[in-house]
Order: structure tokens, then C-alpha cells, then sequence
């Protein structure tokens, strides 16, 4: 018979190997204590139970390719935060409280065989589906929040001629929770299609009409989707909760309450609404500019040939999208996802704007660049690539040519992405 010591002993190891193992799988789920905004923070701690079920639950489910729930989209499981599996929690999004789901779908798509709605309709299908089929189980019209949203990233493989590219794709759905409680029960196709049509989709942060059959996605501007406006700054003045507008945001919008500027400063809705049509119009007046631009770009600018510069909306704007091969190639472990993003910007993209200013359509309907850097990285692993994204409205890229205003105040009134998936970026603290 074991001494009162040992069994005492004998008990501390048992907890503590439960704490350091067990959380991981058995309670794996945001902690009540980290969330800041009050309601959101009840939200949370009412529902703990639900949620620790639900995060045990989707795990088990059968897909196609291997699916894991992680705290941040995009993540590599192999990474420090990729094996955070975190991935449900209450934000504010668009005015609402949102029950998020966010997570990573190992599957790597071909885009030419299959469509940008190819790919998201088999993700949401694939994904979305399963998971909108067990809420039910867990929660009903009762409840206290609004919508469920989805954050689910996978590849994409690309090809051109003398390169093969694999990044990232990000699809973004928020349904109302009566659309959410009710879609797998939905008798029909034609049923569920309607109630993506009324839901907010967005794919790689953009606007994107989800057609669950077809190559080709539905023209968001015909559907009838009622999308609530951001706070207003009176709303927040009040003690309103700051509220994401920015589906690049979803991620993490319910843990920092703290009012921004973000949406002021940044490309955000557009006073006057661009549509796609727009933009096709604005290419077919400008084609014989942009053929030149194409042109110069390959022989000065280091544009890549299988995707000349194009017209795209975002956010209700035009922008003029720009891709470029960097041709300084990086020591993927050497360098981090930052310091990479900075010297793109600062060594390779900067001192060409001026000149690429220059040449771009003068159109008050164009509301800036959106520029994107290919990076080739070496490493243990081999050679890889890595796509990033600058955003810019045009006023500030045209303030910045002109030494108006500095690198980093051009980087803080823009968007910048890494694989899809947007990061905030210092230019002098990651040097």
C-alpha cells in the first residue's frame, strides 16, 4: 500500500502531465480571461462547454483532404501558432456578433482545371458544409449572437511557362444564424444557393458571389445582400465596440477593442460603388495603354508575363493590379515573413513607383496599385516561392513619389498580405 507522500506525489505528476498534455486536445479553446470586449467575453464564457465540444467534434469529421481548426488562417501546422487549435470564438464583424470558425484545408487546387468558383464552392462544400451540419446540435435561435462566419484557407497551384507557383486562397463566408441553424436541412440546391446569395462572401478579401454549381461565381452586384455598415465613429465615441469592416481582418477582430483609424486611413469604402463591370470598361478604354504598360513592365520592371496589369475591385474601388518577380531571392529560414514583406517593398518596389506612376492610367475612377512581389526562397527544405501584396491608394503612392510622405506612412495607409493571409508591418523595426 502506497504512503500518503506517494500518493501525494504520485498525484502532482498526474496533473501536472494533464496540464501540459491534456489542454492541447481535451480543452483546446480561447479562454474567456483573453478577451477583452465585455460582451463578447460573456458570449464566450456561456457557451465554453459548446464550444470545447464543437472543437472536439470537427476534427472527427470525414473530408476530403485533411482539415485542422487553428486560432490563425493560414497558419503552418508546422509552425510555434499553427498548432494553436483555437479555431472557434466570438468577433465583431460588420455590426455583429459572429461565432467564427477559422481554419486550414490541406488541399492544393490546380487553377487550370479548376475556376476560383470551382475551388470555393468544393471548399465550402467540402468544409463549410459538414460543419454548418453539426451547429444545430449545439445552439438555436435563441442564442445571443448573430451570424456564423467561416475563414478557411488552402492552396492554390499556379503554372507559368518556366515556373510553377502553389499559394495560398482565403475564403471568407458569414451567414446570418437562421441561414446558418437551417442550411444543411435545406431540401434543395436551389435553396441553399439563395441563402448564399443574401449571405457575405468574400474570397482573398474581396466580394466574391459563391455559385454552388457553374465554372464561373454569380455578379455580386445582382445579388440582394444586406450588408450592415461599420461603426460609426459617433457609435464608438458612445462606447460602442470597434467593429472589423475588413474581411482581411475576420481573424482577430474579437480580442482588440481598442478604436483605430484604420478604416480612415486605409483603401475602405468607396463613396461612389465600383463594380466589376466598371472595371472591365475602364480595361477595354485603356487597353492600348495597358498593352504598353505590360510592355515596359516586362523590359524595365520585372512584370511577369502570365499576368499583365489588369483592372480589379476592392473594397468598391479600381485598382490597377500590378504583378512583378523580385529578383533577389531570400534564405526562407534565415528571414521572416516581415523582414522579407519590408525588403520587397523597400529595395524593390520603391524606387520603381515613380516611373510606374507615370505610365498608369489618369482616371479618377482608378483608386490605386494593388502590386504583387513573387519571391523565390531557398532553404533546407528546397526552393519554394511566396507571394506579397501591396495594396495602395493612389493618393498616398502619389504623396510618397513626391517625398510627401515616408515609406512607412505609405505602408500604414495600405494593405499588405503574405500567401493571402494580411500582417501588419513596421519597415524599420524588422531591419
Amino acid at each position: 500500500m502506497k504512503s500518503n507522500s506517494q500518493s501525494t506525489v504520485a498525484f502532482v505528476a498526474t496533473c501536472t502531465l494533464l496540464l501540459l498534455f491534456g489542454p492541447a486536445r481535451s480543452f483546446a479553446q480561447v479562454s474567456p480571461a483573453e478577451i477583452l470586449n465585455p460582451r463578447l467575453k460573456a458570449l464566450e464564457q456561456t457557451h465554453l462547454s459548446k464550444l470545447i465540444a464543437i472543437n472536439q467534434t470537427v476534427p472527427l469529421l470525414t473530408y476530403s483532404f485533411p482539415f485542422s481548426l487553428n486560432r490563425y488562417v493560414g497558419s503552418d501546422p508546422k509552425s510555434q501558432t499553427g498548432v494553436d487549435g483555437r479555431g472557434l470564438e466570438f468577433v465583431n464583424f460588420h455590426d455583429q456578433t459572429v461565432l467564427k470558425v477559422t481554419g486550414n484545408y490541406q488541399a492544393a487546387f490546380d487553377a487550370d482545371r479548376l475556376t476560383s468558383n470551382q475551388r470555393s464552392s468544393r471548399v465550402f462544400n467540402d468544409v463549410v458544409y459538414q460543419v454548418l451540419e453539426v451547429l444545430p446540435g449545439y445552439f438555436s435561435s435563441a442564442d445571443e449572437f448573430d451570424a456564423v462566419g467561416f475563414e478557411i484557407c488552402y492552396h492554390v497551384r499556379r503554372k507559368a511557362p518556366h515556373y510553377e507557383y502553389e499559394g495560398k486562397e482565403i475564403l471568407v463566408a458569414v451567414l446570418s444564424k437562421a441561414d446558418a441553424l437551417r442550411y444543411a436541412k435545406a431540401p434543395t440546391d436551389s435553396e441553399r444557393q439563395e441563402i448564399l446569395n443574401r449571405s457575405e462572401i468574400f474570397l482573398n478579401g474581396k466580394p466574391f458571389g459563391l455559385a454552388l454549381s457553374g465554372s464561373e461565381p454569380l455578379d455580386v452586384a445582382t445579388l440582394q445582400r444586406s450588408v450592415k455598415q461599420p461603426a460609426t465613429a459617433a457609435n464608438q465615441k458612445q462606447g460602442a465596440p470597434s467593429n472589423s469592416s475588413d474581411p482581411a481582418n475576420f481573424a482577430r477582430t474579437g480580442q482588440d477593442e481598442r478604436a483605430t483609424s484604420e478604416t480612415a486611413s486605409m483603401p475602405g469604402t468607396a463613396a461612389v460603388v465600383r463594380t466589376r463591370a466598371d472595371a472591365e470598361r475602364l480595361e477595354t478604354k485603356y487597353k492600348s495603354q495597358l498593352d504598353a504598360l505590360a510592355a515596359a513592365g516586362l523590359a524595365n520592371y520585372h512584370f511577369v508575363q502570365y499576368a499583365p496589369p489588369s483592372f480589379a475591385v476592392f473594397r468598391n474601388q479600381i485598382f490597377l493590379q500590378l504583378t512583378l518577380r523580385n529578383p533577389n531571392t531570400f534564405d526562407k529560414e534565415a528571414t521572416s515573413i516581415y523582414k522579407r514583406a519590408a525588403r520587397s517593398f523597400d529595395l524593390f518596389v520603391a524606387p520603381q513607383l515613380k516611373s510606374i506612376l507615370e505610365r498608369i492610367p489618369d482616371d479618377a475612377e482608378l483608386g490605386g496599385l494593388d502590386i504583387t512581389v513573387l519571391n523565390d526562397l531557398t532553404g533546407t527544405a528546397g526552393h519554394s516561392s511566396e507571394a506579397v501584396e501591396f495594396v495602395c491608394p493612389l493618393g498616398a503612392l502619389r504623396k510618397f513619389a513626391d517625398a510627401d510622405i515616408t515609406n512607412q506612412d505609405l505602408i500604414n495607409q495600405s494593405v499588405v498580405l503574405v500567401n493571402g493571409v494580411r500582417i501588419s508591418l513596421n519597415l524599420q523595426q524588422v531591419e
